[in-house]
C-alpha cells in the first residue's frame, strides 16, 4: 500500500478557540470553514485539522473518546534546546492550554512536558 500523504482529524467544541489557540502559538493555518479548521505542524507541514464534533462523529462510524476522561493518541513536537520547551510551556499556558505535566527530565537526554489544547488533546513537547 502506498499513500500520498497522511493526516489527523479531532474533533473540536470551538472552531474560532481552536483557531485563536494555535495560531497564537505559531501555526501556520491551512484554512477553515464552517466545519473545521486546520493547520499544519513541523518542518514537513503535517496537517492536523480540528473538526467540529457532530461532523466528525458522523464520519468515525463510531464513538470519538472524551478527551477528559481518556487518551486519544499523543503527537510529540521537537524542540531544540531545554530553553525552547521552558519557553513554549509558558507560551501555551498563556494561550489557553492546559499544563499536564511540568518540563522534566524523562531518562538520560529526555527533557519535556505534556499539555493538552483546549479540547483535551494531548501533545509532548521534547528536546533530546
Amino acid at each position: 500500500m502506498k499513500t500520498k500523504k497522511i493526516w489527523a482529524n479531532f474533533s473540536v467544541q470551538d472552531l474560532e478557540r481552536t483557531t485563536k489557540f494555535y495560531q497564537q502559538l505559531g501555526f501556520k493555518h491551512n484554512g477553515a470553514s464552517e466545519q473545521l479548521t486546520s493547520f499544519f505542524f513541523g518542518d514537513d507541514d503535517f496537517i492536523i485539522h480540528f473538526f467540529l464534533r457532530d461532523v466528525l462523529l458522523d464520519g468515525m462510524k463510531g464513538e470519538i473518546i472524551d478527551t477528559k476522561a481518556g487518551n486519544e493518541i499523543i503527537f510529540t513536537l521537537s524542540a531544540s534546546s531545554r530553553q525552547e520547551v521552558d519557553s513554549w510551556e509558558k507560551e501555551i499556558r498563556e494561550a489557553g492550554g492546559t499544563i499536564v505535566s511540568k518540563p522534566e527530565e524523562f531518562g538520560k537526554g529526555y527533557y519535556g512536558f505534556v499539555f493538552a489544547d483546549p479540547d483535551g488533546h494531548k501533545f509532548n513537547v521534547f528536546q533530546m
